[in-house]
């Protein structure tokens, strides 16, 4: 038992499942349903965003086409557990965020002109909160008792070519869901301790 599951308010069970004992997988099997992944996406639009902003955008790459040409972009250790995996999720965010603020913030539309005004701070507040939600995105799959594996060994300009030939999308994370398969997961890795990473000013 450590301090983090003394303190939190979720159960111990919870707090394994979705942070102390969870690890990124490298194999899968099962299988990933339509409600699921609906799930993944209801549980992960609650966390914060700048003016509640919610740049994030989630293509599940499902049919064999689609995942092929997927597999094609990603680098050579990715390519055979992506092209395994029961459900692969591409992320991204909408370069155009800012266009639907009458939907994510109504009562609140003042802060739009700044982004109407610089092209390239709309840009990086949209990826900066997208990979926010990108975390947030990881601790959903795993509440809903799946394996999450993250990757960022890709070419993305490939695939924002092959998925997002508008531009309306900018893609930055590969994310392949399911149960763990054999051999899942190698040696825990060594994480950080508070000492070297916190202080207090």
């Amino acid at each position: 038992m450590t301090i983090a599951h003394e303190e939190a308010v979720i159960d111990a069970a919870a707090v394994d499942a979705i942070f102390a004992e969870a690890r990124t997988a490298n194999s899968f099997a099962g299988e990933v349903s339509d409600e699921q992944a609906q799930a993944i996406y209801e549980l992960t639009k609650f966390g914060p965003t700048a003016f509640n902003s919610q740049p994030l955008r989630v293509t599940y790459v499902r049919s064999d086409e689609a995942r092929a040409k997927l597999v094609e972009t990603l680098s050579p250790g990715n390519k055979a557990k992506t092209a395994s995996a029961p459900l692969v999720a591409v992320l991204s965010y909408d370069t155009a965020w800012h266009e639907q603020w009458d939907k994510f913030l109504p009562v609140y539309s003042a802060p739009k002109a700044m982004y109407d005004a610089n092209p390239e701070f709309t840009a990086t507040t949209g990826n900066n909160n997208a990979h926010l939600q990108a975390g947030y995105f990881i601790l959903a799959v795993r509440s809903l008792g799946f394996a999450a594996g993250p990757m960022t060994g890709a070419d993305f300009a490939a695939i924002d070519a092959e998925f997002f030939p508008a531009g309306d999308q900018k893609s930055f994370l590969v994310v392949n869901i399911g149960q763990p398969g054999p051999d899942a997961f190698g040696e825990a890795k060594p994480k950080f301790a508070y000492e070297d990473v916190v202080r207090t000013v």
